[in-house]
């Protein structure tokens, strides 16, 4: 509890007018008594008042219904406090302890930070040759990995050249998706120089010049996974009684797939078990009627209960849902511009939509270290036709 602070009072000396040999007397008498004196009664309402903070503190009934005066939180009247937690089961006190001490742990430090690039892809990435000249000059400063769920891919950069991981087949929608994402960051927590973990498509191009990325992203507090409440049939509406206990449908989260994470999120992603069963049984599609996609829900919801703190809840990867659709919109070659490329990069605000009939739209500033910044370093849906187009306009539209 903050200290009280309490004004300080000025006496004004003040003398009516009597005859005027009791003036004498009286100015005679005050010259030998102190200069100035704080009247009694305020010394003792304040000292009453110090005393009955202080048992109030101490002997306030902690588990009471009532109000209590040093609830941070504060209270309304009427307003019943939260029931007493429940008790962990043994499975999520093993998770709580490694989560916490992953967490606490200082991240290795590297002299040569690094990105790890992670791209999750059919087969052959489309928009390597832009990504080379994002990636040229900055040798030492990143790394890629590929992983190609359904061909080995044919690389044109020397940068993607023998970096494809082992794979696994991914299906839309399955939580084969999940599986192919955790089997990237594997592989990438292998190299102790990777600081910082991108999720990319094949469709995605980068939004600014490597520099800046770089910058963006070594320098943040916070890792960027998408993550809202969505209370609508797409969002809420998937969730499954079955994750009872460890998932409570006021814990249950929507978000974008495309992450950015730091080490130690990514460390805390590997040595989770307990969620990762969960979803992996109980959000996938037709399950009691429902369709519920784990790449959208698993990460969100899973961080929001072990690290919400740690979260910036927005994706610094761009996509267009404007269009209301199951997928987001795609670009094509008539549709690459200089200035929507430049819109997308000034773009300060993150949006989201709930699936509520109301489709209620929730902006939140993008915040970077407390200040106001884009929110945007990639963007996806590209058709692989706005190649020529993009690499044309790379050089301009990645100004900063």
């Amino acid at each position: 509890m903050r200290g009280s602070v309490l004004p300080s009072i000025q006496m004004k000396k003040s003398f009516a007018w009597r005859p005027q040999l009791m003036r004498d007397t009286v100015m005679s008498k005050s010259r030998s008594r102190p200069a100035l004196r704080r009247p009694t009664w305020i010394i003792a309402l304040v000292s009453f008042i110090c005393v009955f903070l202080i048992l109030a503190y101490f002997y306030s009934p902690k588990n009471s219904a009532s109000c209590n005066l040093f609830s941070s939180s504060g209270c309304l009247f009427g307003r019943t406090p939260p029931s007493p937690a429940r008790e962990l089961t043994d499975d999520e006190t093993a998770s709580e302890v490694v989560v916490r001490e992953i967490l606490k742990t200082p991240p290795l430090q590297s002299k040569n930070p690094k990105i790890a690039f992670m791209f999750l892809t059919p087969g052959t990435l489309p928009f390597e040759e832009l990504w080379e000249n994002f990636f040229q000059g900055h040798e030492d400063k990143f790394t890629v990995y590929v992983h190609a769920s359904k061909e080995k891919p044919v690389h044109a950069s020397r940068y993607f050249a023998d970096r494809d991981i082992h794979s696994e087949q991914v299906v839309w929608g399955k939580f084969s998706m999940v599986e192919a994402e955790k089997r990237l960051l594997a592989n990438a927590l292998l190299d102790p120089d990777n600081q910082h973990f991108v999720l990319l498509s094949d469709s995605c191009i980068p939004l600014h010049n490597f520099d800046y990325v770089y910058n963006y992203l070594m320098y943040t507090n916070v890792s960027f996974i998408d993550c809202f409440v969505d209370p609508g049939p797409h969002g809420t509406g998937r969730y499954s009684k079955h994750m009872l206990p460890e998932v409570d449908r006021s814990n249950f989260r929507k978000g974008s797939q495309w992450f950015s994470i730091k080490r130690q999120h990514a460390i805390v992603m590997m040595a989770d078990s307990l969620y990762y069963t969960k979803f992996k049984l109980f959000c996938r599609p037709n399950l009691d009627g429902r369709n519920c996609y784990s790449d959208e829900h698993y990460l969100p919801t899973f961080f929001n209960l072990k690290d919400p703190g740690g979260l910036a809840n927005w994706s610094v990867t761009y996509v267009d849902w404007s269009e209301g659709k199951w997928h987001p919109r795609a670009f094509r070659t008539q549709d690459v511009t200089y200035d929507l490329l430049r819109n997308i990069t000034s773009i300060a605000e993150s949006t989201h939509i709930t699936s509520e009939d109301k489709k209620r739209i929730l902006n939140t500033p993008c915040l970077w270290n407390g200040m106001k910044r884009p929110c945007y370093l990639f963007a996806r849906k590209f058709y692989p036709e706005t190649l020529g187009k993009l690499v044309q306009l790379f050089s301009n539209y990645t100004k900063v």
